[in-house]
């Protein structure tokens, strides 16, 4: 079987500093190895929740793509890469358009495979359908609350009405009662039509 020579890039995270990434770069570096592939970088992130938005090796990994600096993306596992399901498929969309293959080692997820490309797909589907569902149970729940008569949105602001009304009366502008009793001319307004 001829080798390939596509070239690879590593995605590594450990949650703690005090943790070691180098089981995931050994079995990532054995993989490629066996898959013929060249190692061009390696990415690793030290210390570094999953949650974070901002990992420094994962934001240079996916400037590096954008620069089609390789052709493969290998990480251990799904939770090493993405911070949720999300995430993960906005990033595999990334991945797709230009071109380039990611592989999960543990969960044997290559996109350069029919069942690979499947799973992406699924995944893609769920997340969906996880954000959709997320939608309807916000939309139901605030139906609830103004059913109920409660306030839906961000809580509002004191604001001295009758100050309002008396700066209104000395004929100042909604802008200028908005900046003299620090809200905005739409609170101004909302004020003024409650007063009467």
């Amino acid at each position: 079987m001829a080798k390939s020579t596509k070239r690879a890039a590593i995605y590594a995270r450990v949650s703690t500093s005090d943790q070691s990434a180098q089981m995931q770069l050994d079995a990532l570096r054995e993989y490629a190895q066996r898959r013929g592939l060249k190692i061009v970088d390696e990415c690793v992130d030290h210390g570094i929740s999953g949650a974070k938005q901002s990992r420094p090796e994962l934001d240079r990994l996916m400037d590096h793509a954008k620069k089609l600096k390789f052709d493969i993306v290998l990480v251990y596992r799904f939770d090493r890469f993405a911070r949720s399901v999300k995430h993960l498929v906005v990033a595999l969309e990334e991945f797709s358009s230009l071109g380039i293959e990611f592989l999960s080692y543990s969960e044997n997820l290559d996109t350069s495979t029919p069942m690979g490309k499947a799973m992406f797909s699924i995944i893609g589907a769920l997340s969906e359908l996880e954000r959709n569902i997320i939608v309807e149970r916000s939309k139901e729940g605030q139906r609830r609350a103004r059913a109920r008569g409660k306030h839906v949105g961000r809580p509002r602001k004191d604001v001295d009405s009758d100050m309002v009304v008396f700066l209104r009366d000395k004929g100042m502008s909604l802008r200028a009662i908005g900046e003299k009793v620090g809200v905005s001319t739409t609170i101004v307004s909302r004020v003024l039509r409650e007063a009467g």
